[in-house]
Protein backbone atom coordinates (compact mmCIF):
# COMPACT_ATOMS: atom_id res chain seq x y z
CA UNK A 1 0.00 0.00 0.00
CA UNK A 2 2.84 2.51 0.68
CA UNK A 3 4.40 1.74 -2.24
CA UNK A 4 1.08 2.87 -4.23
CA UNK A 5 1.12 5.61 -2.53
CA UNK A 6 4.30 6.78 -3.52
CA UNK A 7 3.66 6.28 -7.07
CA UNK A 8 0.19 8.23 -6.97
CA UNK A 9 1.73 11.12 -5.60
CA UNK A 10 5.02 10.91 -7.85
CA UNK A 11 2.41 10.94 -10.97
CA UNK A 12 0.60 13.60 -9.38
CA UNK A 13 3.73 15.53 -8.53
CA UNK A 14 4.50 15.07 -12.73
CA UNK A 15 1.36 15.82 -13.89
CA UNK A 16 1.42 19.58 -11.65
CA UNK A 17 4.65 20.09 -12.47
CA UNK A 18 3.19 19.80 -16.89
CA UNK A 19 0.59 21.39 -16.45
CA UNK A 20 2.34 24.43 -14.93
CA UNK A 21 5.27 24.36 -17.09
CA UNK A 22 2.93 24.41 -20.34
CA UNK A 23 1.20 27.35 -18.66
CA UNK A 24 4.00 29.21 -18.24
CA UNK A 25 5.22 28.35 -21.73
CA UNK A 26 1.45 29.58 -23.19
CA UNK A 27 2.19 32.88 -21.99
CA UNK A 28 5.38 33.37 -23.49
CA UNK A 29 4.57 32.09 -26.77
CA UNK A 30 1.82 34.97 -26.86
CA UNK A 31 4.37 37.75 -27.76
CA UNK A 32 6.47 35.47 -30.01
CA UNK A 33 5.42 37.77 -33.01
CA UNK A 34 5.06 40.81 -34.36
CA UNK A 35 2.12 42.89 -32.12
CA UNK A 36 1.50 45.26 -35.57
CA UNK A 37 -0.38 43.62 -38.32
CA UNK A 38 -1.20 46.86 -40.19
CA UNK A 39 0.03 49.83 -40.08
CA UNK A 40 -1.65 53.61 -39.82
CA UNK A 41 0.72 55.96 -42.94
CA UNK A 42 -2.26 58.68 -42.40
CA UNK A 43 -2.03 61.25 -40.56
CA UNK A 44 -3.41 61.06 -37.14
CA UNK A 45 -1.15 62.91 -34.99
CA UNK A 46 -4.06 65.04 -32.97
CA UNK A 47 -5.87 62.00 -32.00
CA UNK A 48 -3.13 60.48 -30.55
CA UNK A 49 -2.17 60.74 -26.32
CA UNK A 50 0.74 58.38 -25.97
CA UNK A 51 3.16 56.68 -28.29
CA UNK A 52 4.75 53.42 -27.45
CA UNK A 53 7.89 51.93 -29.04
CA UNK A 54 8.63 48.25 -29.55
CA UNK A 55 12.37 47.60 -30.45
CA UNK A 56 12.79 44.96 -32.99
CA UNK A 57 13.95 41.38 -31.34
CA UNK A 58 14.30 37.75 -31.35
CA UNK A 59 10.36 37.60 -31.97
CA UNK A 60 10.04 40.67 -34.04
CA UNK A 61 12.07 42.03 -37.10
CA UNK A 62 10.69 45.36 -37.27
CA UNK A 63 10.50 48.65 -34.72
CA UNK A 64 6.96 48.79 -33.84
CA UNK A 65 5.09 51.88 -32.75
CA UNK A 66 1.49 51.78 -31.02
CA UNK A 67 -0.46 54.91 -30.21
CA UNK A 68 -3.12 54.97 -28.07
CA UNK A 69 -6.22 57.36 -29.17
CA UNK A 70 -7.67 60.25 -27.01
CA UNK A 71 -11.37 59.44 -25.57
CA UNK A 72 -11.49 56.14 -26.76
CA UNK A 73 -8.16 54.42 -25.68
CA UNK A 74 -7.65 52.38 -29.28
CA UNK A 75 -4.35 51.42 -29.64
CA UNK A 76 -3.55 51.92 -33.57
CA UNK A 77 0.19 50.87 -34.84
CA UNK A 78 1.85 53.20 -37.05
CA UNK A 79 3.92 52.92 -39.73
CA UNK A 80 7.75 54.35 -38.01
CA UNK A 81 8.85 54.86 -42.07
CA UNK A 82 6.22 57.44 -42.64
CA UNK A 83 7.61 61.60 -42.58
CA UNK A 84 4.33 62.54 -39.69
CA UNK A 85 5.49 59.57 -37.58
CA UNK A 86 9.17 60.10 -37.64
CA UNK A 87 8.04 64.01 -36.56
CA UNK A 88 5.71 62.73 -34.10
CA UNK A 89 8.31 60.51 -31.90
CA UNK A 90 10.85 63.04 -32.01
CA UNK A 91 8.28 65.81 -30.79
CA UNK A 92 7.22 63.56 -27.95
CA UNK A 93 10.96 62.41 -27.14
CA UNK A 94 11.76 65.75 -26.90
CA UNK A 95 8.27 66.46 -24.72
CA UNK A 96 9.37 63.58 -22.59
CA UNK A 97 13.25 65.00 -21.66
CA UNK A 98 11.46 68.26 -20.59
CA UNK A 99 9.58 67.02 -18.31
Amino acid sequence: FRRDMSTITAVALLAFLTITVGLGLGEQGMNLRCRCISKERKPIGRHIEKLEVIPANSHCEEVEIIATLKGSGLLVCLDPNVPWVKRKLIFSIHMSRQS
